[in-house]
């Protein structure tokens, strides 16, 4: 799943350096990410961010704004204004070069941000802010006892996250005058807020201030545990995979155009670390993204299930599929069917029925629940019926599996 990266004219005629994070063929969306104040398209939020949402299928651009990380102009003159034409400025590039963002994602005050910029971007269907202030301003409160200096000066450098910023009179002028609840009560898009509880940088008011002023479709999600700046790599994770699965019930069809693919021809399965975490890899499967991880028992971050959690689910859905088509061949009252898997290793010379009788055996334990007016009968036959499934035979027959490099 490759990167590009690439420079587009911003506010002022900056130019800004930009990352377009696609996915493994034709992406589901594309999604339009402002990172947190002061901080930048590299960030780790942002980067973990744009990974698990490629992993799921959406591109994402992610710049730096005028004057932070590799973009040209002078931070000491860029203000909330100039970060809201920025929004639109990359909005307008990616609709040139690949497609207009059908997301807007913005994290602190980059959440203020896409708020007060959506309106100028039409093709936008779904926004999402992540631990936004409801009111720009509240920014200043991380120099709340350089502002008499400011004023006084013109500009004076703070120390904000140990590293020197210039901010001028013209920026607080700027943020004072923002009317954001406006921004927010006309937005006429489907939004998410999500804000955790105990944000020591914004407060949980905040989220709730955006939420009554909105008008529906608004949706709220609770970061518990979460800090500000999403440093937990599994915080990250989260908060993608949950607006990968939101903000689809507001795509259009045609957003996803997917390839027609005849039932009978064979898909590849492609799979691909995302470098976001030790194990976690991101999987593609036609029009279909996973994201695979261990168990932080395991030295992974459980971003997603393990390889034999995969095998386990494999089995259990062909399981209940081969039963589902031979009930209903058969007209039988099965209402439902629950697999449940669990795979060990056992030793060999435990298994009566086993050929090998030395060393350690894989042993995959399978309980089916069968819900319905079934008879004995009827219930002895499914359960037969269950040790055909193609993905069964396969897994005790003998399996020949091919390795070469790529070209």
């Amino acid at each position: 799943m490759p990167t590009e990266r690439f420079q587009f004219k911003g506010e002022g005629g900056y130019q800004l350096a930009a990352s377009l994070d696609l996915p493994d063929g034709e992406p589901l969306a594309y999604a339009l990410f402002a990172h947190c104040f002061t901080c930048g398209k590299d960030g780790l939020a942002a980067r973990r961010i744009a990974a698990s949402l490629m992993a799921n299928g959406i591109a994402v651009l992610r710049f730096d704004f005028t004057g932070l990380g590799s973009s040209e102009g002078d931070f000491a003159n860029s203000n909330f204004s100039s970060n809201v034409a920025d929004l639109v400025w990359a909005a307008d590039h990616l609709r040139e070069i690949r497609k207009g963002p059908a997301i807007l994602i913005g994290h602190s005050l980059g959440g203020a941000a896409v708020l007060a910029a959506a309106r100028q971007i039409p093709d936008a269907r779904a926004v999402v802010t992540i631990g936004a202030p409801s009111d720009p301003a509240h920014v200043t409160g991380l120099f709340r006892d350089r502002i008499d200096d400011i004023r006084k000066q013109g500009k004076v450098e703070v120390s904000l996250a140990g590293r020197p910023f210039p901010i001028s009179s013209g920026f607080l002028d700027d943020i004072a005058e923002q009317g954001l609840m406006v921004h927010v009560t006309n937005l006429h898009k489907a939004l998410l807020i999500m804000h955790a509880p105990t944000d020591a940088i914004v407060s949980i008011d905040n989220a709730s201030r955006i939420f009554i002023a909105a008008k529906h479709p608004k949706s709220f999600v609770s970061l518990e545990g979460a800090d500000h700046l999403l440093s937990d790599r599994r915080d990250a994770a989260y908060v993608a995979d949950v607006i990968a699965a939101w903000v689809t019930r507001y795509l259009d069809p045609i957003t996803a155009e997917r390839p027609e693919v005849a039932p009978e021809t064979p898909r590849n399965v492609l799979v691909q670390e995302t470098r976001s975490s030790k194990f976690q890899q991101a999987i593609s499967i036609g029009p279909h993204h996973l994201i695979a991880d261990e168990p932080v028992a395991s030295g992974g971050e459980d971003a997603g299930p393990g390889p034999y959690d995969f095998v386990l689910a494999g089995l259990g859905a062909c399981t209940a599929m081969t039963m589902r088509l031979y009930a209903d061949r058969k007209s039988l009252p099965l209402d439902r069917v629950s697999v449940t898997l669990m795979h060990s290793k056992i030793h060999a010379r435990d298994c009566a029925e086993c050929e090998t009788k030395i060393g350690m055996l894989d042993q995959i334990e399978r309980v089916i629940t069968m819900e319905g007016t079934l008879d004995a009968e009827q219930r002895s036959k499914l359960l037969e019926i269950a040790d055909k499934c193609p993905v069964h035979r396969t897994l005790t027959s003998e399996i020949h599996i091919v390795t070469r490099a790529a070209d």
